[in-house]
């Protein structure tokens, strides 16, 4: 059985409103009307895609396989080329993609333990609890550390999210040591026979170094409870941000092991393409991705449905 797929195409590509229009709607442009499809074209192409946060390399990979189809394919028409700047797109996307997050994988360990990091504003606490209703969903049980400890309205808002979710929460008063608060979650998760134990630790920003060794720190803790443990480490990064969530990527890639990437406000913002330079970059996945403001919409990332919601109009 398979963890619950929350992925609503409708949603997803009204979401991506903003994006297609500077990446699809623009190479739609740029090629009907042509007689033919020329080098001149084709830099065209590799502009948009370049000015669309998508990046360097992969843009090159992508306007290189499109010519070498060109040549081949006698079919040259603008659905050819769309296709072939879609698939490449969809390649780059599925490179990293894993699908092995089941149910029966979760109840193997006890607890399953996730760890989200971010900095302040990414939108880390309603993440966890549109991540925890998820879950829940899926028939899991779910109890959440709030290990963000230095914010007097952290363990407020996180409890918001935990009871529209309909599950536990584990809290401590401000100022609490983060890594007490971890250890303590995973505890109650064992002696109470739960699933999923969620961490959500302190909005931290990427420059500051004695905050980033607090994750050091949170991961020692838990490791000593559960020796396996994290499972999982996911960086929740702000879609709006664009070039500087690849820098908030790197910077938390030296300070903890990331193995999941989950892109929220995707449907406020117009550089949704730094996805495909980010999964590039740093060979990481996209678990989930944010395309809205209810407990629904954080979606479950898969590289098929994202590109064609990114390409479709209608």
């Amino acid at each position: 059985m398979k963890l619950f797929k929350n992925i609503n195409l409708d949603k997803l590509k009204s979401g991506l409103n903003k994006t297609r229009d500077r990446i699809f709607t623009r190479i739609t442009e740029t090629v009907t009307g042509k007689a033919k499809i020329d080098d001149a074209t084709l830099e065209e192409i590799e502009d948009i895609l370049i000015t669309s946060d998508i990046g360097f390399d992969l843009t090159e990979r992508i306007i290189e396989k499109t010519r070498k189809n060109i040549k081949s394919n006698p079919d040259r028409s603008v659905d050819s080329i769309i296709n072939s700047i879609k698939q490449e797109l969809i390649n780059a996307l599925s490179e990293f993609e894993q699908n092995d997050n089941e149910i029966e994988k979760i109840k193997s360990f006890e607890p399953y333990v996730i760890l989200i990091v971010g900095v302040n504003g990414a939108g880390k606490t309603t993440t966890v609890g549109k991540l925890s209703h998820n879950f829940k969903k899926s028939g899991l049980s779910v109890v959440i550390g709030s290990a963000d400890t230095f914010r007097a309205a952290a363990n407020e808002q996180l409890d918001v999210w935990a009871k529209r979710a309909g599950v536990e929460i584990f809290q401590k008063s401000h100022g609490a040591d983060p890594s007490s608060v971890a250890f303590d979650t995973i505890q109650y998760a064992k002696k109470n026979n739960i699933d999923v134990v969620i961490i959500d630790t302190a909005g931290r920003l990427h420059t500051k170094t004695n905050l980033m060794e607090e994750l050091k720190k949170i991961k020692k803790v838990l490791s000593k409870v559960a020796d396996y443990a994290p499972n999982e480490t996911y960086l929740v990064l702000d879609g709006n941000t664009g070039q500087n969530a690849i820098i908030q990527a790197n910077e938390f890639s030296k300070y903890t092991d990331l193995s999941g990437l989950i892109i929220t406000k995707l449907d406020g913002t117009a550089k949704g393409g730094v996805i495909f330079q980010i999964i590039a970059d740093k060979k990481i996945p996209v678990k989930y991705i944010g395309v809205g403001e209810g407990i629904e919409d954080l979606q479950t990332f898969d590289a098929q449905t994202f590109v064609t919601a990114l390409f479709q109009n209608n």
